[in-house]
């Protein structure tokens, strides 16, 4: 294969694209999202060694959001969904990006015209951590939050973990905790909170998962819909870059995706409804979902699971999602 085709002008054309190079990518500026998007260039890499190995293959073009600027507010209190997507989302249909690398779970379910879920990535682990502050556990498997004292602080900015929490210990007092996986990893360990809870997925891609007390069973602790999988978003228009993404799907990480997201669209929740969503793939084909619907303080929760063909991935979400809409109270969906 060579190594850059050559348009009529003589600048580098990418095989397969259609594109000049360099392809620019566009992402978050935190370093686990630079690491995912290390990992996307990789598997590009892999199904087209003569495009990844270029040295002028690819531009990474860091794109500040929302959510990225303003950490010191819950993120319902400056603007809701889409706080990690929407200048991002911007940049690709200026132009100014060829595709763009997100945490799917930070993807709204319905996307602006002409962008569209190129593909998912393999997932890694779904499930929640508990990050201790130094002195307290070690955990019980049988009882996980019996290493919390009474009355300790736990920080974070999730609704819906702060919802399973205070559902399962009513006396626990829930404090604002965003930044970037660091900071937060230090707000434990210097005593500001006593436990703080992070995904899995993050803490292992960025080397931290030696910090972890426990892994959070999703039945215990149901993830956040999309947790751990890796999106990547290109215009609508740009169908050979979606043929080329194709090449780089992980076929289980989309049935998951798709029911989990599904789901999402069904709930048609706000960022201050706690709705958690997790979908694996059984032995015989089939898929499980777990869904989840609460109240932030943890007085009302609502959990239930359902099995279907991977291949009806997205009704299993929709009617499971329409399930426990039907049977949660209409507050809990106000915004």
């Amino acid at each position: 294969m060579k190594m850059h085709q050559e348009s009529s002008s003589g600048s580098k054309v990418a095989p397969h694209s259609g594109r000049r190079l360099p392809l620019r990518v566009g992402t978050r500026g935190s370093p686990l999202a630079l690491r995912q998007t290390d990992m996307f260039l990789a598997a590009l890499r892999e199904i087209c060694p003569a495009l990844g190995f270029a040295p002028d293959a690819f531009a990474p073009e860091i794109i500040s959001t929302t959510g990225d600027r303003v950490t010191d507010r819950p993120l319902a209190e400056i603007g809701g969904k889409g706080l990690f997507a929407k200048e991002i989302h911007e940049a690709l249909l200026d132009g100014r990006i060829d595709f763009a690398v997100h945490s799917l779970k930070d993807l709204e379910t319905a996307l602006p015209d002409g962008i569209i879920l190129a593909c998912t990535m393999k997932r890694e682990d779904a499930r929640d951590a508990l990050i201790l502050a130094d002195g307290l556990g070690p955990v019980n498997d049988g009882d996980i939050w019996s290493s919390l004292p009474k009355g300790a602080r736990v920080g974070t900015s999730s609704v819906r973990r702060q919802a399973q929490l205070l559902h399962a210990r009513p006396d626990l007092q829930i404090g604002l905790l965003r930044g970037n996986v660091r900071t937060r990893l230090d707000a434990a360990r210097i005593g500001t909170f006593d436990a703080t809870l992070l995904a899995l997925a993050g803490l292992r891609r960025l080397g931290f998962e030696e910090e972890v007390a426990a892994a959070i069973d999703p039945e215990a602790m149901v993830p956040a819909a999309c947790q751990g999988i890796v999106g990547i978003t290109v215009r609508a228009a740009d169908s050979r870059l979606a043929e080329l993404l194709a090449a780089i799907e992980n076929h289980e990480a989309k049935a998951v995706s798709k029911a989990e997201r599904a789901l999402l669209a069904a709930l048609d929740g706000s960022c201050r409804t706690p709705i958690g969503g997790h979908a694996r793939l059984l032995p015989d084909g089939n898929l499980h979902l777990t869904g989840l619907t609460a109240r932030p303080d943890g007085s009302f929760l609502l959990k239930r699971s359902e099995v279907a063909n991977a291949a009806d991935a997205a009704r299993l979400g929709a009617e499971l999602g329409a399930s426990l809409r039907r049977d949660s109270p209409a507050d809990i969906f106000l915004d």
